[in-house]
């Protein structure tokens, strides 16, 4: 007996950028996709890194536009603001492809891009972003930081209206997509860096 036949992405350059694209999209989209929740580095104002797991909202392979949701009092904003490097590492163990994309940040509070975000997110979601003090403050004891009115239960949209002040938006234009395919036939490993001149994606093999 033989085994499945080779995905047929592994030799050719054009299907795995194809493939790559799709992954991401579909982790916009899927909440089961492992791609939906990857690992987002930024760098502090010191150089030390900074990483945290995000939630992937969008994925527009035209723009090359990848966004986020974020509180705009967190410290990656201060990170990032407008222009800053972002590195987003993904992984599907059952593909088993890891996606290490590179590019610039900008953070959105006051657009129309930022509203439609809100606009979609869930009584849930948006209750997040009333924490009181800011994420990352240091308290005395253990807390959400939410209000007690407010913490355990689905809150009303009245209640999670001032939310918003504090609710941003992460944009990150990738620039760099490495991607990496384990087989036991063996590995691939492709980089793809955008041409901002030939406004394409230029692909080339590296060794894994």
């Amino acid at each position: 007996m033989t085994g499945a036949p080779p995905q047929p992405f592994l030799n050719d350059i054009a299907l795995t950028l194809e493939e790559a694209l799709r992954m991401l999209e579909e982790g916009a989209k899927d909440r089961k996709s492992p791609l939906h929740t990857p690992t987002v580095a930024t760098v502090r104002e010191d150089g030390t890194p900074s990483q945290r797991i995000m939630v992937l909202r969008e994925a527009e392979r035209d723009s090359r536009m990848l966004r986020f949701n974020t509180d705009y009092r967190a410290s990656k904003v201060a990170d990032i603001r407008d222009g800053g490097p972002v590195s987003i590492l993904c992984y599907h163990p059952e593909a088993k492809v890891q996606l290490r994309l590179s590019g610039c940040g900008r953070i959105e509070q006051d657009s129309a891009a930022c509203d439609a975000a809100w606009n979609q997110a869930t009584l849930y979601g948006k209750r997040c972003y009333l924490a009181d003090p800011a994420p990352g403050s240091s308290v005395a004891q253990p807390t959400s930081g939410l209000d007690p009115a407010v913490e355990g239960r689905k809150p009303e949209g009245f209640e999670v209206a001032p939310a918003r002040d504090n609710f941003a938006i992460l944009l990150v234009d990738i620039e760099q997509i490495e991607w990496l395919y384990l087989a036991h036939t063996g590995h691939r490993r492709a980089l793809f860096s955008w041409d901002a001149t030939a406004m394409q994606w230029i692909g080339k093999w590296l060794v894994p």
